[in-house]
Order: structure tokens, then C-alpha cells, then sequence
């Protein structure tokens, strides 16, 4: 009997989704506040738990969250950083990130977080969000307005100030508590190390002094390596003394933290200082080298740094954590702010944020050339590691006068990842706002500063086609010809050239398509470019070619592509190139040719997060699996390709020759099924989120059902019909 095809097959649960970090080191205390917190989430779609700097909101939050019942968050636990967020536009661009969202439409950030969530069942954390308040209670309302499904736990310092918000206010630790935390830091510390009567009450003094608050308590365990409690007691007690003049009970908690680090701050040597200082400007994490470049001189050698640095992360000043682009280093943002007061205070902090920006226009630059290699993989996540530096660093050269230009170049720079990882909308934001400030300025010199624009007006055009945007994508690719050409830019003619080609691609002018990109391609060899961009340059001549029935060019085009990208260990427009060729193989009557042509490309374009390629590829795995004989699975393609074409734009680009294998494999499906059935299966591939839809999708499909036979050898081509007066309204990339 045929499967029936179910998005919850699996006979176990599969693990919760989200992106809660593992815990390193246990959790201690907060029994009551953990039941509270509980027990406010299921009277309140909307919990907020306030406390002071450094008492613990955002562990609290995180494992307060782990411990959720599945059922009120179904699909998972999700947490959105947002203390190194520093401009308000930015925290819908932040949540999407967390959530790991992509899309390729003109929708904003905030419409697209509306849509996936508008029937997910989830708990979102915001974290450290109080110095975008108003921004994040904006988009706080409209999302638990829109999503019945949605829980918020927000954590800072004051409340969001919105209807149905309950507020759970975070103390410090009970002194108990306190030392509980003590001892076990201080075990994992100094082993054997354990709470006795010789130093229970140092200990107890110790966080007494520190009015029991962790981040204070466990930066005071960081010395421990070289002093004993008693001693720390001491020390504290003087430091007290100098910093408030006696009356301890007088200070206000917010004090207490700030006397704690500056305690702490006060117990570093020169070295160490002046690098938690200049480790400051950094937003979010970093990772040693970017330290060493942009932290070291002026009286902190480089050799030198590394030795300091593991004596911060001694004192708990600093953290190591790994991720995917390797170890990583951070602060937390009380610690941060507290470095960038004294980095202000010696007059260093532009000089720094220069050395910073610097160091991440070099990264980016190099990024980009090494996209063009077998290092593809790692580039990617290395640029989702330093997405927050390189915000930082674009911010900085657009709020400079006179470094817009470098805020243009950044923006431009960046294309690989804006188009090819799923981060078409910032990027598109902060090329457009680069290229906007640049003509509002006026008076720049040529040379390089008009490379620059004229890149990113080709990138902008670029990101504008993907999102299926046509008419700001024309104005931005015609402005960066006529510049091009007045000025001589002969690599930017090239791009503008290309892009305009790839726009009459996706708006079914195969005739001019064809001239511009054989054209664009003429000009890349003339100059000597060879990269990620002019290999999809012939995958999109390739697809013209196709779908005007030259298989035999289409097909040798992309097999040169297809070496030279295994030549270079390219893998992104390799997985385009085997797109065109699985279209080539089905069109001939070779499915199962086409179907490991089309597996190879969709693991490549959801390992990139490249939500356009992903959705062409099912969409083709569709045709594909009706042909081989499961007409119902492939009912199940098509209802979760459906669902994510609403995240890339209008449907197969509103194309005719794109939307041929669509109709065809829809009606073999209803042939087979009944009306009834097919549309009852793709609800049920409706039902599909992105990574289910490609697990699926991999899975194969064997012969089910008794289907007509494809037609072999023949191109297919669409319907006639009047051709368009103008660009269609949506459409996207074909091939990139």
C-alpha cells in the first residue's frame, strides 16, 4: 500500500528545537523564583524579569526557559541577544536572526517574524534588551497579537511597560545561596576546595559585602588562585572603605556590582586593564586574533596579549566559548560597559573603534576572496560569528564624516553573505542607507570612493532581484552603469552588465537574458575576473538556454562550471550549476539521474541557508519523485514548497517558463490521486518547517503509484502568452 505521507512520521520526538547555549556549569538556587516563573507563563503570554546588573537575569532566564513544558512550546525555546544591538531598526533583524530565519522578499524583518510565528507554538527570550525599550515593546505587542502561540520572557533591567505583562523581579541570592555558588565555583577552581569551618565565614562575609550578587560573587572567586577568603574578606572590606568611605549598608545594589568590578578592576595589573579597556569595543564576542590586531601596542605587546588574556578569563572577567568558527571570547555587557568607561576616560576609544573597524574591513576582504574556495563553508560561519563586529564597524564609518564610502565598501564587500546565506533584508538596509548618506553628503572625490558606491549600487541590484524588487533593482543597476561608463569602471560595467542579464532572466525576456549575459561574460574574461559571480553568470546563460530548448549548450555550460567549481572547492554555485543539470536530466526522461543531481544541490543550498536555491530544488524533487511513481510524496513536495515560497516571493517568480514543471508535476498528481487526496497531501506538506521540508525531501522516494510516464527529449516550454509590458512585480535570482 502507498505511505501516507505525515510531517510528524518520526516514532520518537525528535529533540526541542531552539538555540539555548548548553550549560557549563550548574545551576544553584532560585527553587521559588524557577515555580513562579512557571507558574506566571501560563497565566501571561508576556513574563519580564527585572533585577539589578549582574544578579543573574539572563542564566536565570535561559534555564528557567530550558525547563518549560513541551507542550507550551512546541516548537522550542529561542533566545535573541540583544545587549551588543545598538541601533533600534536593527532588533527585528536580531530576532530573525536567532530564530534563523531567511528571506527573500521586500517584506521587513518585522512582517516576516509576524508570519512565522503567527502559528508556532514557542518561547521567545529577549535578553539584555533595556537600552532598546521602546523598539523591542513595539515589536513585543505586535508579535503577541499576532501569535497566539507565543510566549515572551524578556530580561533587563526595567520592564517593557506593556498590557498583560507580568513582572517577576529577580534578588539577589539569599546568603546561603551565595555561598553555595562560592564553593562550587570555587571547587571547579581549586579542586578540593569545599566550605568548612575554617573558611565558612570569610566566605559568608565575602558575599555579604557583595549584597549576594553572582556576577560579584564570581568575580570575586576569580582570585581565588591567588588569595584565600580570609584575605579576600580583607581586601574587599578596605576597598569598601576607600570607594564609599564606611556604611556599607547604604549602598544600593547597582553600586555594590559597580564597587565589585571596580574591585576587581583595582586588583589587575597595568596589562590587564588596559586590555579589558580596549576589549570593550568589540560587540558580542570575538576571537584571539581579532584581539591581538586591534588590542595590542601602546604598552601591551602582542606576544604578551595571550598571557593577559587567560588571566581576564582567570578572573572571570572574560569567557571562552566555543562555536563553529572556532574558540571564541566575551564579555558580559555589565563588564564591557564598565571597560568602555575607563577606555573613554583615557581618551582611547576612537582610535580603538578605528583599529576595530579596520580589522573587520581586512576580514571582510578577505572573506569575500575566500569565498571562491574549498573554505566556503568556514567563511560563512565565521561572518554569522562577527555579524555583530561588522554592524559595529558599518555604524561606525556611516556615523564618521567623511568614511561613508567605507560603510559603502563593507555593504558591498558583503554580498556573498547577504545573498548567499539568507540575510538579503539587512543587507539590503544597510546598502541602501550607505548609498543614501553618500548622495546626501555630495562632494566626494572620485577614484576609490566611487568604486565603492559603484559596487554596492550593483549589490543592491543584486539583493533587489532576489526579493523579486525589479524596479529599485533597474534604477540601481542603469546608475551604476552610466558611472561605470563615464568613469571607465570597466569591472563594474561587467557586474551591471550581468545583473541586468540575470533581471531578464527572471522576467522571462530569454532573448535579451541571453545578449547580456554572454556580454557580461565577455567582459569578465577581458578583465581576467574569475569568482563565485561570474561562474553564476553561466549557470544563468545555461538556464536561458534551457529553457529555450539549446539542452546541449545548457548542459555543457554547466558541466564546465560544475569543474571549474570542483577545481576551486567551490560549492555554492556548484549547487546551482547541478540545478540546471537535474532540469536538463528530467527534461531527457532521466529521473533518477535528476534526483541525485537535485539531492547533492539541496544539501549545499541548506547547509548556505540559501532559502531560493532550497525552494527550486524541492520544487524540481517534486517533478522528479511524481515521474518515479509516489505521486502522493510528491503532492507533500509541492505543499511544503508552497509554504516556502511565501519567504522567497511570488511563486516560481510569477515566470512562465520557471512555473512549466510546476503545472506538469500537479497535474500527474491530481491524475493519480483525485482532487481530494492531493490537496488533503499538500495541506499536510504545508504543515512543514524548512528543515523538515529538506529532511524530507532527501529522504527519496520509490515507485507508489502507477503514473503517466514523462516525456522524453524535449524542452519544456510555457504556454504562449502576450509578452510583459514591464518587469514582473516579484521574482528572484533564478540561479543565485
Amino acid at each position: 500500500m502507498p505511505r501516507t505521507p505525515r510531517p510528524d512520521s518520526a516514532s520518537a520526538a525528535p529533540p526541542r528545537p531552539g538555540n539555548l547555549p548548553h550549560e557549563v556549569n550548574r545551576f544553584l538556587g532560585r527553587v521559588a523564583e524557577l515555580a513562579a516563573l512557571q507558574e506566571a507563563l501560563t497565566a501571561a503570554r508576556l513574563v519580564t524579569v527585572t533585577g539589578a546588573g549582574g544578579v543573574g537575569k539572563s542564566r536565570f532566564a535561559a534555564h528557567a526557559a530550558a525547563l518549560i513544558p513541551r507542550e507550551l512550546c512546541a516548537d522550542g525555546v529561542w533566545r535573541a541577544e540583544l545587549a551588543a544591538v545598538r541601533r533600534p531598526e536593527l532588533v527585528e533583524y536580531a530576532l530573525a536572526e536567532a530564530l534563523g530565519l531567511t528571506d527573500h522578499t521586500t517584506r521587513s524583518s518585522r512582517e516576516v517574524l509576524l508570519d512565522h510565528l503567527a502559528e508556532r507554538s514557542l518561547v521567545l527570550i529577549l535578553d539584555g534588551f533595556e537600552h532598546l525599550v521602546d523598539a523591542c515593546a513595539l515589536l513585543v505587542r505586535d508579535l503577541l497579537r499576532a501569535a497566539p502561540g507565543l510566549r515572551v520572557i524578556a530580561a533587563g533591567r526595567r520592564p517593557l511597560a506593556l498590557d498583560g505583562e507580568r513582572l517577576l523581579p529577580l534578588a539577589p541570592l539569599p546568603v546561603e545561596g551565595a555561598a553555595e555558588l562560592f564553593a562550587d565555583r570555587a571547587a571547579a577552581l581549586l579542586p578540593g576546595f569545599r566550605l568548612d569551618d575554617g573558611n565558612r565565614s570569610d566566605v559568608l562575609e565575602v558575599c555579604r559585602r557583595l549584597d549576594c550578587l553572582p556576577l560579584a560573587v564570581e568575580l570575586a572567586v576569580g582570585r581565588l588562585r591567588a588569595l584565600s577568603p580570609a584575605q579576600l574578606a580583607e581586601r574587599l572590606d578596605d576597598r569598601f572603605r576607600l570607594l564609599t568611605g564606611g556604611g556599607r549598608d547604604a549602598l544600593p545594589r547597582h553600586q555594590t556590582l559597580r564597587t565589585a568590578i571596580g574591585w576587581s578592576h583595582e586588583l589587575c595589573t597595568t596589562p590587564e586593564r588596559l586590555l579589558w579597556a580596549r576589549l570593550s569595543v568589540f560587540a558580542g564576542s570575538f576571537d584571539l586574533e581579532a584581539a591581538e590586531y586591534i588590542c595590542s601596542g601602546d604598552g601591551l605587546h602582542a606576544d604578551a596579549l595571550l598571557d593577559v588574556l587567560q588571566e581576564l578569563i582567570a578572573q572571570s572577567v572574560v569567557s571562552r566559548e566555543e562555536a563553529p568558527a572556532g574558540v571564541r571570547y566575551r564579555m558580559l555587557d555589565t563588564v564591557r560597559a564598565y571597560g568602555a568607561e575607563w577606555l573613554d576616560s583615557v581618551g582611547d576609544t576612537e582610535r580603538m573603534r578605528r583599529r576595530h573597524r579596520d580589522w573587520y574591513m581586512g576580514l571582510a576582504t578577505w572573506c569575500e576572496l575566500d569565498w571562491f574556495s574549498p573554505r566556503q563553508g568556514e567563511v560563512a560561519a565565521r561572518i554569522d560569528g562577527e555579524l555583530p563586529n561588522l554592524r559595529a564597524a558599518m555604524e561606525f564609518c556611516l556615523n564618521e564624516p567623511g568614511e561613508t564610502h567605507l560603510g559603502q565598501y563593507l555593504a558591498g564587500t558583503l554580498w556573498f553573505y547577504w545573498a548567499g546565506c539568507g540575510h538579503l533584508a539587512e543587507g539590503r538596509h544597510w546598502l541602501e542607507h550607505s548609498i543614501e548618506l553618500d548622495a546626501a553628503g555630495g562632494g566626494r572625490p572620485e577614484s576609490a570612493y566611487l568604486d565603492s558606491r559603484l559596487k554596492a549600487l550593483w549589490v543592491l541590484g543584486y539583493v533587489a532581484i532576489l526579493q523579486g524588487d525589479t524596479v529599485p533593482a533597474l534604477a540601481a543597476l542603469q546608475e551604476c552603469r552610466d558611472e561605470a561608463e563615464r568613469t571607465g569602471n570597466t569591472t563594474a560595467i561587467a557586474y551591471a552588465v550581468h545583473r541586468t542579464g540575470c533581471l531578464a532572466l527572471v522576467t522571462d525576456d530569454m532573448s535579451r537574458a541571453e545578449l547580456l549575459l554572454r556580454e557580461s561574460l565577455t567582459r569578465y574574461r577581458e578583465i581576467g575576473e574569475l569568482n563565485s559571480n561570474v561562474l553564476m553568470g553561466q549557470v544563468e546563460l545555461a538556464m536561458a538556454l534551457a529553457f529555450r530548448g539549446e539542452l546541449g549548450q545548457a548542459v555543457a555550460l554547466c558541466e564546465d562550471v560544475r569543474q571549474v567549481c570542483e577545481d576551486h572547492g567551490e560549492r555554492w554555485t556548484r549547487a546551482y550549476a547541478l540545478y540546471v543539470l537535474a532540469y536538463a536530466r528530467w527534461t531527457e526522461g532521466e529521473p533518477a539521474a535528476a534526483r541525485r543531481l537535485l539531492e547533492e544541490c539541496l544539501t549545499i543550498d541548506h547547509e548556505f541557508r540559501d532559502l531560493l536555491g532550497t525552494v527550486l530544488a524541492v520544487e524540481l524533487l517534486a517533478l522528479v519523485t511524481v515521474a518515479e511513481g509516489d505521486a502522493a510524496e510528491a503532492a507533500v513536495l509541492q505543499g511544503a514548497a508552497g509554504r516556502m515560497w511565501s519567504s522567497v516571493g511570488l511563486r516560481l517568480f510569477g515566470s512562465g517558463h520557471y512555473n512549466v514543471p510546476h503545472e506538469v508535476c500537479e497535474a500527474r498528481a491530481r491524475e493519480a490521486l483525485g482532487d481530494a487526496r492531493f490537496e488533503e497531501l499538500t495541506r499536510a506538506g504545508g504543515l512543514l518547517g524548512h528543515d523538515e521540508t529538506v529532511a524530507r525531501a532527501l529522504g527519496g522516494g520509490s515507485p507508489k503509484v502507477t503514473v503517466p510516464a514523462p516525456r522524453p527529449a524535449r524542452a519544456l516550454a510555457p504556454e504562449k502568452r502576450e509578452p510583459a509590458a514591464s518587469p514582473t512585480a516579484n521574482g528572484g535570482e533564478t540561479t543565485g
